[in-house]
């Protein structure tokens, strides 16, 4: 059996990942994918991984929290999707991005020492992902009130994912890391799904084209599928064509654009943080035993 960890980020899936894939529970548990609900197993794991203060799990204990997971008797790969595997929302950005990215997912994986792991993670623009970090910090009750207080100790200008994901390496050398960027995620959805999921090339997988749905208007929407209808789409790139063609002409401004306000921010200060995710994102590429998913 492989676990299969899916690790968010914050602000990037909102949980779509998850959804799509509870929602196909009978499909992909043919080919023997589980992908149990998440109150079984989110605060298990929290709990378990801290008890264990990060040492490997015996095989008793091993077996009694798969018991609490999964109703299945087997499984080949088994699912497990939680944006605050690398932080709770208030850590997510202390001085960098997601400091603890290593020794949680080390933890968590110390829950099942003798089961193989794979990671899987949403990476997003810092001129979009900060304020939104932010926003959500200041709801949330001893979360960081003032600008001043979020970035204390911070460069905001030195934030690199490519850090997260070295740290997870480090701390987890023989598994397996896939990237993708949020803001790519409309061209390369089917992609991410079947990568997280595992399933068999082919398979039909109900709301598949749901995200469309969220981004694109209805008229744009009812426009392509008339154009698959009559040119049929074989290949992933003719599909990426297709859909950046329509998202072109009929995408949601309001989903697609993210409106980004933060004190003291100008448009050079956007500008920078999002040359300098451009080159991180090109680093990732470059990394040994990472899958980076591009349109």
């Amino acid at each position: 059996m492989r676990i299969v960890y899916h690790l968010g980020a914050h602000c990037t899936d909102e949980e779509r990942l998850l959804r799509c894939l509870l929602k196909n529970r009978g499909v992909l548990g043919q080919q023997g994918i589980v992908v149990p609900g998440p109150t079984r197993y989110r605060n298990l794991l929290r709990d378990t991984a801290i008890a264990l203060k990060g040492q490997p799990a015996t095989v008793e204990t091993q077996a009694l929290v798969l018991e609490q997971i999964m109703e299945e008797d087997r499984a080949e790969r088994l699912v497990l999707s939680w944006e605050n595997f690398l932080a709770f929302i208030p850590w997510a950005v202390d001085g960098a991005l997601y400091p603890s990215a290593g020794p949680r997912t080390r933890a968590f994986a110390q829950v099942f020492p003798e089961i193989e792991a794979e990671f899987h993670i949403a990476i997003r623009n810092p001129a979009s992902f900060l304020p939104q970090v932010f926003h959500k910090q200041k709801g949330i009750k001893g979360g960081k009130p003032t600008y001043e207080a979020f970035t204390a100790g911070l460069d905001i200008f030195d934030l690199r994912w490519s850090d997260v994901i070295e740290r997870i390496q480090e701390a987890n050398p023989d598994s397996a890391i896939t990237v993708w960027c949020d803001e790519d995620t409309p061209l390369i959805w089917p992609e991410v799904l079947q990568a997280v999921a595992g399933y068999a090339p082919g398979t039909e997988i109900e709301d598949e084209g749901a995200l469309l749905a969220e981004v694109m208007s209805e008229e744009g929407l009812a426009r392509m599928k008339a154009y698959v209808e009559t040119h049929p789409v074989t290949t992933v790139a003719g599909r990426r064509k297709m859909v950046s063609a329509f998202l072109d002409r009929f995408a949601l401004p309001h989903k697609v654009s993210h409106d980004i306000e933060m004190e003291g921010w100008t448009e050079g200060t956007v500008e920078a943080l999002t040359e300098g995710y451009l080159e991180d994102v090109a680093y990732i590429a470059g990394l040994p035993g990472v899958t980076l998913i591009r349109p």
